[in-house]
């Protein structure tokens, strides 16, 4: 009878255990997550104060080596706290502190293998990884699949950009995050290609919130990610590159040693778009994977390309560009494709020797390609190996150069992480810093990569001389990129188009819509520590003075950045400190001026000088004060901007 009864307790004890599911809140319990196992499915759940954010979503792999997604069962768990600070120097904060609490669950398979799922939660972030031990002997797996979701309530919408099909484009050189979003659509409708959506994708949770999901974390060591189409049911879940990316070369899926972990799965969540502006959680989770050579600089850059186009790189009109860096006292000037032939090798020396008597540091363009692009332009074959990239960094570093440019990345696969990874830490061996084009969305890089500085991975400036509707978006997609592309890394834009019309004489080409004093809001709207800003040469006498004075004097490092109104593809306003200079700047993409009332405190009683578009969009400037309490009115024009910057430091 004891036996029995001692049998029956056993029983119900692992019942209770099997059926146990765990919550894990921010430091300010108002961000909860809940993880159980759902039929035998790993799940969890997300609340923001109380209301609900993803529903029951599903977690898991599938591996070579044994699935880990169903017929699961939770096993174990512990808890810690997570309390660190740290700096950096090249994100939308200089230092930041991060406190987090963490819940690793064990789930146990039919096999009784194991996989760990760690959650940490601080107040508006969530960041979710897996890992895998060592089995036995086996010390290696392939990812197959992974079953991640999130499964949005009913009445959301989303702002999300479409996966583009592998191999199609300009040169065969797609995806490369250069998709158009849509905003407020509803869940459930088809991307456009039909594979699926980019990170980062924002969700507009009806009355219960906002939510971005994306990752960080990628290396050489897995594939990086994206969104599946979504159900009308709204759940979507990760997805991994499409097997033709990269011209087929590489596997689609993930090759893993063990023991190891996969990348951080993340989501931002708010009642107000302020958390997802402002967060961190891309840099928060990851460390710095290698010591920089040396401290880099970072700063502004003229660059021909953007409206003189292919015809520029040729040693006399980079002789103009880098003339206009000197008189603009800006650091770099860029020097973009087809160097090698309408320069010369022989040359560039000379050319860098030139810019380093004026005051200006050289950044210079690759091409990335190996066998999975087609694009024509060169410097080619000299990034996609080991033996070739030494060489070539050798030489610039030689010659001193500062930094390099390599574009036309066209996947997500892993094999193509490895290729981005190599290219950064052998660059920082030269002393090199790196900007990508062409290319995908940085995940964490700018913590990771010392030398690091931009990735393009949005539908940039470039496209604005090729065709007019991208024009005439222009002022909605930049009220998209602070809450979506840029909220979780640098955004190598090419801002700053002051020409008129869009062709190297200013008199013919696409129209711009936007205003002046919109132009050089973006600027600060757009973050990146190496801005190429698109103004030209002819700039300097056309353009009003007042926005040739604050280009000469505008940062692009940042300490603090903070949300001040705004709704995606509508209108924005934020806030963006140099030391201890401000820097506020609005955009509107509606079709009527937009007036409103904000609370600045963070320039209360002080003396400002405000920029500001008249109802012609002519461009003005003036002083004035800020009232004690903070508040003042904002008039913004269509497709113009406002700029307010603190006026008591140089």
């Amino acid at each position: 009878m004891r036996k029995l009864f001692l049998g029956l307790f056993m029983m119900l004890f692992a019942g209770s255990l099997l059926a146990q599911e765990f919550v894990v809140s921010g430091p300010d319990k108002q961000l909860k997550v809940k993880v159980f196992v759902k039929a035998g499915v790993p799940t969890y759940a997300v609340t923001y104060k109380e209301k609900s954010i993803l529903e029951d979503s599903p977690l898991g792999l599938v591996t070579n080596i044994g699935d880990f997604s169903k017929e699961m069962t939770l096993t174990d768990h512990k808890e810690s706290v997570i309390d660190e600070t740290y700096e950096q120097t090249r994100i939308k904060t200089g230092k930041v502190h991060y406190q987090a609490n963490e819940l690793v669950c064990t789930f146990t398979n039919v096999q009784k293998k194991k996989v760990d799922v760690t959650f940490r939660v601080s107040k508006n972030d969530i960041a979710y990884r897996y890992s895998l031990p060592q089995f036995g002997e086996t010390a290696r797996c392939i990812i197959e699949k992974e079953t991640s979701g999130f499964d949005f309530p009913q009445q959301t919408t989303t702002f999300i950009c479409p996966q583009a099909s592998p191999m199609i484009g300009w040169m065969k050189t797609k995806p490369s995050y250069e998709e158009e979003y849509k905003a407020d659509e509803a869940m459930g409708t088809p991307s456009q290609y039909g594979r699926g959506y980019t990170f980062p994708c924002l969700f507009h949770v009806g009355d219960n919130g906002w939510a971005l999901v994306s990752e960080t974390g990628v290396t050489s060591g897995y594939c990086a990610s994206h969104l599946s189409d979504g159900s009308k049911d709204g759940l979507y879940t990760v997805a991994f590159p499409d097997a033709g990316e990269n011209n087929g070369v590489g596997a689609a899926n993930a090759a893993l040693a063990l023991p190891g972990s996969t990348p951080w799965r993340t989501i931002t969540v708010g009642s107000n778009l302020k958390p997802i502006v402002e967060t961190t959680v891309a840099f928060d989770v990851v460390k710095p994977l290698y010591q920089p050579l040396q401290e880099y600089k970072f700063g502004r850059s003229t660059w021909s390309w953007i409206m003189w186009q292919d015809n520029s790189v040729n040693y006399d009109d980079q002789v103009k560009y880098i003339d206009l860096a000197s008189s603009m006292s800006y650091e770099y000037c860029l020097i973009d494709g087809m160097w090698d032939k309408q320069i010369g090798y022989d040359k560039i020396p000379d050319l860098v020797k030139y810019a380093k008597s004026k005051g200006v540091d050289i950044f210079i363009w690759y091409n990335s390609n190996g066998s999975w692009n087609d694009a024509p332009q060169g410097p080619k074959q000299r990034m996609n190996t080991s033996v070739a990239r030494k060489q070539e960094m050798k030489w610039l570093k030689e010659i001193g150069v500062k930094g390099l440019k390599v574009d036309f990345f066209g996947g997500d696969k892993q094999e193509t992480m490895k290729l981005y990874e190599d290219i950064l830490s052998d660059a920082n061996e030269y002393g090199l810093m790196i900007i990508f084009h062409g290319c995908t969305l940085p995940r964490g890089w700018e913590r990771m990569y010392p030398n690091y500085v931009g990735s393009e991975a949005v539908l940039a400036s470039e496209n604005l001389i090729f065709n007019q509707h991208f024009d005439d978006m222009a002022a909605f997609n930049a009220c998209l990129h602070p809450f979506i592309r840029n909220s979780v890394g640098c955004m190598e834009f090419g801002p700053v188009v002051l020409n008129k019309r869009l062709n190297r004489n200013n008199n013919g080409g696409q129209i711009r819509k936007t205003t002046d004093i919109f132009e050089i809001a973006t600027a600060v709207l757009y973050q990146n520590p190496i801005q190429n800003f698109a103004i030209a040469p002819n700039n300097l006498t056309d353009a009003p003075a007042l926005a040739i004075d604050f280009m000469k004097k505008v940062p692009t490092t940042w300490d603090e950045t903070r949300f001040i109104d705004g709704y995606p593809g509508k209108y924005v306003v934020i806030a963006r400190r140099h030391g201890a200079k401000w820097y506020v700047v609005g955009v509107n993409a509606g079709k009527e001026a937009l007036k409103l009332k904000v609370d600045l405190s963070l320039l209360a009683g002080l003396k400002v000088t405000r920029y500001f578009d008249d109802n012609n969009a002519s461009a003005h400037m003036q002083s004035e004060c800020i009232a004690k309490s903070g508040k003042t009115e904002l008039v913004i024009q269509p497709n113009g901007g406002v700029i307010i910057i603190s006026a008591n430091q140089n």
